[in-house]
């Protein structure tokens, strides 16, 4: 499945057509009383998984107070992560987070945390074309507010830790916490079947819960055992990614992103003289950047960012041609282009490279189960927006769980739960089928389709209430 097209995403993603009676029928609820000892405590619910996305709806669920009194258990595998102090070097794994998403981890206690430990905004984005000279910059009116933040993901986790431990009286963490296995429940209750969902940990502990989430990454193991189809091809790339320091201190409040033939880099802005960089190509191209001497790979970077010898002189005299009529017709449309800053050098150790893939779950829920983050969906980190989909998934199933609570609805009911999927899908599949042509679009040097490009990148840096929308939209 390497083809990918809106109606193939859709037909998986959306597929849900009808849900026969017996889903949507409410489970015959059973007291904790009466259910036997031998199948362990018996939680409201289960997140498995912990991370970013999982850590935040363990914490959104127990800040809610609609919620308040219910039993709520966090498994992390990892290890508790604890920073007392901000650490002297930067991490190399960063996440863009958007306002919604800095929204929602103001709401349970977290983002106060994040901005006095080190959270970096920026205010503009300027996106371009190795093979021509088109770009388009996104950016808040008059640059007042900020478009989003570069955090340290080990930043998040350790924010979202420490407010768990305040929260101990109704959420619960087991860290190191392995799962072995699942066991599902009937849609109906059925003699000697379980009600609920049944976890067993490595350990020999075994769990029960009204509602298992599962936030378990992309290779989630709630996702395999229950047999959800998932929508998945990788990219043939890796990314790679270190910290740099620039050459001279600057205000750093601009993401740049260059599309080159062989895929995107980008430079996120971590402090005055430090960067992220992100830069998505070949598995064999990225195994090669890892193995330069520092000076080399520095020379890379600014070659990358810096030279046009993937542009001809054909789109060239095209795009300025059409440049020129936009600005004729628009005279005060337009922003103006910005120089980004030289790389210095990096910082030690801090090289990496990951695989990169694009993946969606056909279903996001099942009878009293439902996935969020990487276990329901996985981008290309070309825009940035891995993370603030998987926190748009807590913020609306803790609103949709809140709400069942306080009509007094069984949690794990399929009612709102499809509520949910249906929700999250709406939103998710066209963000993930528009990061995918767009990686595609520009994975390739062919006249035709870069003067295609070019025009349209032209058009759009010209229409400000376009460009509003497309922020908009990757804010939500």
């Amino acid at each position: 499945m390497h083809k990918l097209t809106k109606a193939a995403l859709t037909c998986h993603g959306l597929g849900r057509c009808f849900i026969s009676e017996k889903h949507v029928s409410a489970v015959k609820i059973i007291s904790r009383g009466l259910v036997s000892a031998e199948h362990g405590d018996v939680y409201d619910v289960i997140i498995s998984g912990g991370g970013m996305v999982g850590s935040a709806m363990a914490c959104s669920l127990g800040m809610e107070p609609n919620l308040a009194g219910k039993k709520i258990l966090l498994l992390e595998a990892g290890n508790k992560k604890v920073m007392d102090r901000v650490p002297e070097a930067y991490s190399t794994r960063v996440s863009s987070i958007s306002p919604s998403s800095a929204t929602l981890l103001s709401g349970i206690g977290a983002w106060e945390h994040i901005t006095e430990m080190r959270c970096k905004p920026y205010k503009r984005m300027q996106v371009w074309d190795a093979c021509s000279d088109a770009l388009i910059t996104f950016d808040k009116e008059n640059l007042q507010e900020e478009m989003a933040y570069i955090v340290e993901n080990d930043i998040v986790v350790a924010s979202l830790t420490k407010q768990l431990d305040s929260m101990s009286d109704n959420v619960q963490v087991e860290y190191r916490s392995k799962v072995v296995k699942y066991r599902w429940p009937r849609p109906h209750h059925m003699a000697e079947s379980i009600p609920w969902v049944q976890v067993t940990l490595a350990n020999g502990k075994t769990l029960q819960t009204k509602l298992l989430i599962g936030a378990d990454g992309p290779n989630s193991m709630v996702r395999r055992e229950l047999g959800i189809p998932t929508v998945k091809w990788n990219y043939d790339q890796s990314a790679v990614v270190a910290v740099l320091h620039l050459s001279e201190p600057t205000e750093n409040n601009v993401a740049w992103q260059r599309f080159l033939p062989t895929g995107p880099i980008a430079m996120l802005p971590l402090s005055d003289t430090e960067s992220s960089l992100v830069w998505s190509t070949s598995h064999q191209h990225a195994e090669e950047l890892l193995e330069l001497d520092e000076e080399s790979f520095v020379d890379a970077i600014n070659s990358a960012f810096w030279n046009n010898e993937n542009q001809s002189e054909l789109i060239e005299t095209a795009g300025s041609l059409f440049r020129g009529t936009l600005s004729t017709m628009m005279p005060s449309a337009g922003s103006p282009r910005q120089l980004p800053p030289s790389v210095a050098g990096i910082g030690p150790k801090t090289r990496v490279m990951f695989p990169l893939g694009m993946g969606h779950a056909s279903e996001y829920i099942r009878h009293r189960v439902a996935l969020i983050g990487d276990a329901a969906h996985r981008v290309h980190p070309l825009a940035g927006q891995g993370a603030n989909l998987g926190f748009g998934d807590v913020a609306c199933l803790t609103q949709l769980l809140s709400q069942a609570a306080f009509n007094g609805k069984d949690l794990g009911a399929m009612q709102h739960l499809l509520e949910y999927e249906t929700e999250r899908q709406r939103h998710n599949l066209p963000m993930m089928v528009a990061i995918d042509l767009m990686k595609r679009l520009y994975s390739t040097n062919s006249v035709p389709v870069v003067l295609l490009r070019t025009l349209g990148l032209q058009a759009t840096n010209m229409l400000p209430a376009l460009k509003e929308q497309i922020i908009a939209f990757a804010s939500k």
